[in-house]
């Protein structure tokens, strides 16, 4: 296809597109009114599904097929990044230099990342009562994860890094969430229908299927974040690459 076919593609494509566009606008309500029709529907029927979370009861639940997509998204760029930054056959892999760590960086490091794993799980477990959900809890634990690299050094960050386990959780993650969908299929239902008790209304138990679709989006993002963290640290770490002439690089040099 040459340029000019794409470009009148293109053109046919963006015309269509506002036309649709400038329509729907003109449907939406005015600024400033008091009508919500959008956000009065959503917070009944969060309040119907034991959902304290307003928006965890959209992401989830109303418009959970909407959240796979970008549950998919990740995972699809994570999966990118693997292939992407994978190991060359002219680079080789260097062991990196330990570098000494001031005596307060150590001590901050090794404080928070307890605190920091802990409030991750949190707000991935409450994500249906309160603010958060999988997608933040799973970014606050994988950088949690990563305050080894800050407190001591590359070495203990791979120790505690197994890659194979994280990219096995990447997929279980990304796996469950589908796999949940299917249990409003089982019942009778719509996919990813929330088929489950719904519990009490404000407590951890409560929106049926809303805290397990939560929890499988944390394990995903977090092992997403950390496999492509991973890669970026990997090249800018250990890889040692052909210098001018075909002649070795300097190496991977510091771990920090």
């Amino acid at each position: 296809m040459s340029r000019r076919v794409r470009s009148t593609v293109f053109a046919l494509a963006a015309a269509v597109f506002a036309v649709f566009f400038a329509v729907t606008c003109t449907e939406l309500p005015h600024f400033g009114t008091a009508d919500h029709p959008y956000g009065s529907r959503s917070v009944a029927a969060a309040v119907r599904q034991h959902t304290a979370n307003v928006v965890s009861s959209v992401n989830f639940d109303q418009r959970a097929l909407d959240t796979l997509g970008e549950e998919s998204i990740l995972f699809g760029a994570v999966l990118g990044a693997v292939v992407l930054l994978r190991r060359a056959r002219d680079e080789d892999r260097a062991e990196p230099e330990p570098r000494p760590v001031l005596p307060s960086t150590l001590l901050l490091g090794a404080g928070l990342l307890p605190v920091t794993v802990l409030v991750g799980g949190y707000v991935v477990a409450h994500g249906q009562l309160s603010p958060g959900g999988g997608f933040q809890g799973g970014v606050i634990l994988a950088t949690g994860l990563h305050l080894a690299y800050v407190a001591a050094d590359y070495r203990v960050l791979r120790r505690i890094r197994p890659l194979a386990v994280f990219a096995a959780l990447d997929a279980v993650g990304a796996g469950a969430f589908t796999l949940l969908g299917f249990a409003g299929l089982l019942a009778g239902g719509a996919f990813l229908e929330n088929v489950l008790p719904l519990g009490t209304f404000n407590q951890v138990s409560s929106g049926g299927l809303v805290p397990l679709v939560n929890a499988a989006v944390g394990v995903e993002v977090a092992s997403g974040v950390i496999m492509l963290v991973a890669q970026f640290l990997d090249q800018a770490v250990e890889i040692d690459e052909p210098a001018a002439g075909g002649r070795r690089g300097g190496g991977a040099g510091s771990n920090r």
